[in-house]
């Protein structure tokens, strides 16, 4: 006799808790699906009181549903809901004070990257690059002692695997908080928080809310204290979604596991076909038992994602080419929809890298980086077949 007690949401796999997260609905109607509280401020009773709700920047009931969803999802105490990724990224730089060092993985989102270097630096906030995949690089960036640790596993666009239960440990044993992007894997494939961290980073515009029509991020922790912080600022620095957004976002949520099944299929097939191909001189997928993260992704993840790149022999040259003769894979920014897109990083979501600080770190330029989407793998296959054909051999080094 099985012992699942449905009224235990800890009891809840993650398929169940995707559609079941948050209020089970609107409790003034009995609507099942939470409604859309569209308004900017809220009566009170009276003056300098305790209500509620009293100001839309500091709280909205509709982003309030989101918050404890994102938050039962990742397997987080509390959630904290943003108008962006980066805005949610900028609130975690927040809070930290001139003078402060963060360590970060060197291969990571472009626009994380411009954060850092263009905007936080000015305050005087230090950021180190390192290769976190290589625990000893990440000691020796520690040496000097960092506020924080800035992860991204799998990376962008090199989809680089990091240890984070190592390299969270190593942290916590030098003083400095961990924070991991996880909008690559998302919690149906990857929980950080159990592996060590201290706040989990999404980009929620990319696979929770996962159909390309409503921009936010979110943050995620167990920790009272970095959540009220965290809180503060959100409300202090006003970066928050409106209620139309929160309401996209919590509805793509209802099937995020489902969507991630279909998306990894895909992935597979896509990255075992290239990986096969003449013309393509490497692929970038953890799935490949080739990659050299395969086993820690094996470890830390149930899944493998479906965010991969790949350099096609020829470089830049064939990469333009393959653009011009892809079909269902769409040239556009972001990732993570039901539509398959694909994107050049060195042009497009990483052009604000310097092209030296690029190719250091291993994206050439030409890096092709694809978000496999849920349409038929077949078609995608004979999509990219058809591109690579195109090719002429003398640039494929065929």
């Amino acid at each position: 006799m099985s012992r699942f007690d449905p009224t235990r949401r800890d009891a809840w796999r993650p398929a169940t808790l995707a559609v079941r997260a948050g209020p089970p609905g609107d409790p003034e109607t009995g609507a099942v699906v939470f409604p859309v509280y569209q308004t900017s401020t809220f009566e009170q009773e009276e003056p300098g009181g305790d209500p509620a709700w009293c100001y839309a920047r500091t709280g909205n009931p509709t982003r309030s549903a989101l918050e404890r969803a994102l938050a039962e999802i990742e397997g987080a105490r509390f959630g904290l809901a943003f108008a962006s990724g980066l805005a949610a990224a900028t609130t975690v730089l927040l809070t930290l004070r001139s003078g402060d060092r963060v360590v970060a993985s060197r291969d990571l989102y472009g626009g994380a990257y411009r954060l850092f270097t263009k905007v936080f630096a000015r305050l005087g906030i230090e950021v180190a690059f390192a290769d976190t995949t290589d625990l000893a690089e990440l000691e020796e960036a520690l040496d000097r002692p960092a506020a924080l640790v800035w992860l991204e596993s799998p990376s962008n666009p090199l989809l680089r695997v990091t240890d984070l239960r190592a390299a969270a440990a190593l942290a916590r044993r030098r003083g400095a908080r961990v924070l991991v992007d996880n909008t690559f894997a998302t919690p149906a494939l990857q929980r950080p928080l159990a592996l060590g961290a201290d706040v989990v980073l999404h980009s929620t515009t990319k696979y929770l809310n996962g159909h390309s029509d409503v921009l936010g991020g979110a943050l995620l922790a167990d920790d009272p204290a970095i959540h009220e912080e965290l809180r503060f600022l959100q409300n202090a620095a006003g970066a928050v979604p409106g209620p139309q957004d929160c309401f996209l976002v919590l509805r793509g949520l209802r099937t995020l596991a489902l969507r991630m099944e279909r998306h990894e299929a895909n992935a597979r097939a896509v990255a075992e076909f290239l990986a096969a191909h003449p013309a393509v001189e490497r692929v970038h997928w953890p799935g490949l038992p080739s990659h050299p993260g395969h086993a820690v992704a094996r470890r830390q993840m149930a899944g493998f994602g479906a965010m991969l790149s790949f350099e096609p022999r020829g470089g830049e040259p064939a990469a333009r080419e393959i653009l011009r003769g892809l079909r269902l894979f769409t040239l556009a920014e972001s990732l993570g929809g039901v539509r398959s897109l694909v994107c050049h990083p060195p042009t497009m979501t990483h052009a604000s890298v310097e092209p030296e600080v690029r190719r250091a770190g291993g994206i050439g330029d030409g890096l092709l980086r694809l978000s496999v989407g849920c349409e038929d793998a077949r078609d995608l296959v004979e999509d990219l077949d058809r591109a690579l054909a195109a090719v002429p051999a003398r640039r494929a080094g065929v």
